[in-house]
């Protein structure tokens, strides 16, 4: 009971979430107007209410097993902020679909709360987020599966209703994207039966242990090879990535741009803990832990592929939303190198020299650092293309669509080019410093490990060379918005808070990409990552062995 209530009292922002999408919920169901139109403003406000009792009542978590006990308060802070952002951009996605103009129209005794559904399209973005709040507070592999389904399951329901016109373009977007999430959401579930079969337990901090003690059994990497290969569904990786543009596609623009970010976050934070478990070879060159060779090769393998299949692609690409489906995957690739550079260098520097500067050695930093980075230029890019329509009241989906938009609209064309020169890499923005320090992590790491050299300084190469891949796609958007003939074919759609969220992730890229300001980013982002003691639970392992008992594999039902 003790341990249950502890870990309560780390939960107050995820239980402030879940009551904030209750109260969506309830407004919902007013039978006035004006109740049922501040939705939005409720999952606003819950969302900065989070923010705030994390902060006042937030609690440093110091059992994590990787001693990154200030990574959780950093990722749930971030996750407020995108998804405040992300709020933004949402507006208006359901107000205009028939079924709830028309049950808007039978205001008093003949309306029907059920035709109506944009409570539950808000109480949905807040669930998500909290379930990757949640995520980033797992410490055992039930909470992990919990967490991530929790994560995808309301985007599922988004992807399919927040579209009416080509709705059923969405619905099979829907069906894909529910079928593949069923599919991977078993794979890594396997993958965690495993992890409990080799290790008999199913807290973090124990199957660390364990495998310190014991070593990494053959069982216990294909476990945690499954666990990662199911988890890149929700990072749009290779093998994993066939839904990505299709679904991009088909969703309302306001929900592929929740859909970039919200998931991959969460994919993220699971690879950190995942990966985080099998640590038990020595580096002969650092004398730091490291992960097993095939876990090794099979991370670098997917980054690299990754990378370039989602670049490569991006550029034959002529629908707007694919060709961003596309950078997507290519984003997951390089955040997967610093991923797989993780903490142990930065950890080994300081055990050598405690002074040392870790900045550009710990892949987990810069892994969260490029998750805002990336997060704030993405959301950028589509709110710009959620706050334009067609003349037809279709979406921007073309290429075209964009020509002559420095004429007809200055001012988004120019936070869609922060938005884009932010994700292709160049200064002074903040992707610049994000790609800076994945780079940097993975070159320290090809400098101090010298049976790994080779790979590390390969990916290095890799990742630059597919950076200026990616600028061919990307230039291209600019090129078209500022130089491509005028057509006159989108006006604006009509929903100011779009442009607002545009031109706030905007100037964040902008803010973020000065020296002082990023440095303050960088500087969170490594103390929450910053590898401290790592937890040494001896006597709290010996305990759950013989709690445990009772549930090994050996014993009979």
């Amino acid at each position: 009971m003790e341990a249950i209530l502890d870990k309560l009292s780390h939960l107050w922002p995820e239980i402030t979430m879940l009551i904030g999408a209750c109260a969506c919920l309830i407004a919902g169901l007013s039978s006035k107007q004006v109740v049922r139109k501040a939705t939005p403003g409720v999952a606003m406000a819950t969302l900065v209410a989070s923010g705030v009792v994390l902060l006042a009542f937030g609690r440093t978590d110091t059992s994590h097993f990787l001693g990154l006990g200030a990574m959780a308060a950093y990722l749930k802070l971030a996750v407020l902020a995108m998804g405040l952002l992300l709020v933004f951009v949402a507006t208006g996605t359901v107000d205009r679909l028939k079924q709830v103009v028309a049950a808007e129209a039978r205001e008093g005794k003949a309306f029907e709360p059920g035709d109506d559904f944009r409570a539950e399209f808000f109480a949905f973005m807040l669930f998500s987020l909290t379930g990757v709040m949640l995520t980033a507070g797992a410490s055992d592999l039930v909470w992990l599966f919990l967490a991530l389904e929790l994560t995808s399951l309301p985007t599922y329901v988004m992807v399919a209703t927040s579209r009416d016109r080509d709705g059923a373009l969405a619905q099979e977007s829907a069906v894909k994207y529910f079928f593949l999430g069923a599919l991977s959401a078993a794979v890594f579930l396997y993958g965690f039966t495993l992890i409990y079969g080799a290790t008999g337990f199913t807290e973090f901090n124990q199957i660390a242990a364990h495998v310190q003690e014991n070593g990494a059994s053959p069982l216990m990497i294909l476990g945690v090879t499954l666990s990662v290969v199911g988890v890149c569904f929700k990072i749009a990786a290779v093998p994993m990535h066939f839904y990505t543009a299709d679904v991009y596609q088909g969703a309302a623009t306001p929900v592929t741009a929740f859909l970039a970010f919200v998931p991959k976050a969460a994919g993220m934070i699971a690879l950190i803990a995942l990966l985080g478990l099998p640590l038990s070879d020595v580096n002969s060159e650092t004398g730091a832990i490291q992960l097993p060779e095939p876990l090794v090769y099979l991370v670098a393998l997917i980054a690299a592929v990754t990378m370039t299949v989602g670049n490569a692609l991006g550029l034959v690409q002529t629908n707007l939303k694919r060709v961003l489906a596309y950078s997507s995957i290519a984003h997951s690739g390089y955040m997967l190198v610093g991923i797989l550079v993780g903490p142990m260098l930065a950890r080994s520097l300081m055990e050598a020299n405690p002074d040392a500067d870790t900045s550009l050695s710990n892949g987990t930093a810069a892994v969260l650092f490029y998750l805002i980075a990336y997060g704030l230029s993405t959301v950028g890019a589509f709110a710009v293309l959620g706050s334009l329509e067609r003349k037809d009241g279709g979406e921007v989906q073309s290429y075209d669509d964009l020509a002559g938009m420095r004429l007809r609209h200055p001012f988004m064309a120019g936070v869609l080019l922060v938005s884009v020169i932010s994700l292709v890499g160049l200064p002074p923005l903040v992707g610049f410093i994000g790609k800076l320090y994945l780079i940097g992590s993975a070159y320290a790491a090809g400098t101090s490990d010298a049976g790994h050299a080779g790979l590390y300084r390969g990916l290095v190469v890799l990742l630059i060379l597919n950076s200026a891949m990616s600028a061919g796609y990307y230039l291209r958007i600019v090129g078209t918005a500022f130089f491509g003939e005028d057509k006159g074919q989108t006006v604006e759609a009509g929903v100011p808070l779009r442009r607002v969220g545009g031109i706030l992730a905007a100037l964040a890229s902008i803010a973020l990409g000065g020296y002082p300001n990023a440095g303050a980013l960088a500087k969170a982002a490594k103390e929450a990552a910053e590898p401290t003691d790592r937890v040494e639970p001896a006597a709290e392992h010996e305990d759950a062995k013989e709690r445990q008992s009772a549930f090994r594999l050996s014993d009979p039902y």
